[in-house]
């Protein structure tokens, strides 16, 4: 999935018009708050509690008229952080990074309540377990984050990491990476793991969450900034209201909310989107008491993850990089 050029999002955002003190009027008459939303990727079944809140009118209930655009290249956190949009999808990994950076970016939900990503290789190339690993080519985006938990999950099962070829695949299809480049790769199980099962390509799975707690963190979430917080409490306590109404709505009825986010976006591949949907039904609340919610523990057990590994630098506070204060009760 390929990100949109940057000038196709200025263009976008200009459009949205998503300065905090303009407003549209709906067709009763009743002023609309104008708020944008950006995606983090192309648009797929992590955001469809949006088009969901869009589609069915949850937003205009709260008051808003909301766009949804996809991200350029300066990145959905960017775009957030600077206020040039009110809303955007992000992850706790980044959003750790930035806090750090003191980067004014905050978590205000949970899209999806478990991390269900973890690394995968078609069945052929034998790679069961960490140990696996080794002697293989790994495919990645050239973050140090990946080798830290590489190593981690081996160091798990005494395997040497230093044995393991990493490679930097950029966004390089993994169905093609790996019958030619590389021997497995990070993906997601709800969007690619799902593909492979339709395309009838039998891959083997290592979890991050069955090697260790605190790799159990929230991927993806939705976040503001925090003159957002501070000076639209009402605008952000609306936004997900609408949002947990949309994602509420996904999980009893995931058939229809794949037909509304295929409404929205008729490129991308229906039966994937479907069959993606009905999957994540059940993980975007899963055990949690309420959609979108936070734990601290997540938090801090994942900074203390790359403080472990020498890959945070700087002070962290994990109460000041997520809220649970807006959901609804």
């Amino acid at each position: 999935m390929k990100k949109l050029l940057v000038f196709l999002t200025a263009i976008c955002l200009m459009l949205a018009g998503c300065s905090q003190n303009k407003n549209a009027t709906s067709n009763k008459g009743k002023k609309l708050r104008k708020v944008t939303v950006v995606l983090d990727w192309t648009p797929n079944t992590n955001h469809t509690g949006l088009f969901v809140a869009k589609e069915k009118g949850y937003f205009k209930e709260q008051g808003l008229d909301v766009d949804i655009i996809s991200p350029g290249e300066t990145g959905a956190d960017q775009l957030i952080a600077s206020g040039k949009a009110d809303f955007g999808v992000s992850y706790q990994e980044s959003i750790t990074q930035a806090r750090v950076q003191n980067v004014p970016i905050v978590s205000i939900a949970a899209i999806i309540q478990h991390n269900t990503s973890g690394f995968a290789s078609p069945v052929s190339k034998g790679i069961k377990t960490p140990k696996d690993f080794v002697g293989k080519t790994y495919g990645g985006w050239g973050s140090p984050v990946e080798k830290a938990i590489i190593n981690s999950l081996m160091t798990k099962e005494n395997a040497n990491s230093n044995k393991v070829k990493i490679v930097n695949m950029g966004e390089a299809d993994f169905f093609t990476a790996v019958k030619r480049d590389i021997d497995f790769a990070w993906i997601y199980q709800g969007w690619t793991g799902i593909e492979a099962q339709l395309r009838g390509e039998k891959l083997n799975m290592i979890y991050l969450t069955d090697y260790s707690k605190k790799l159990d963190y929230y991927t993806p979430v939705l976040a503001t900034n925090e003159k957002m917080i501070s000076k639209n409490p009402k605008v952000v306590k609306a936004f997900l209201a609408a949002a947990s109404k949309g994602y509420s709505f996904a999980i009893k009825n995931p058939k229809e909310a794949a037909s509304i986010l295929l409404k929205d976006n008729p490129d991308l591949n229906k039966k994937l989107v479907e069959k993606s949907q009905e999957w994540l039904a059940s993980k975007y609340q899963d055990d949690a008491n309420r959609w979108g919610e936070q734990k601290l523990s997540v938090w801090k057990n994942y900074a203390d993850f790359l403080t472990e590994n020498k890959l945070l630098e700087g002070k962290f506070d994990p109460e000041k990089a997520f809220t649970n204060e807006f959901l609804p009760k």
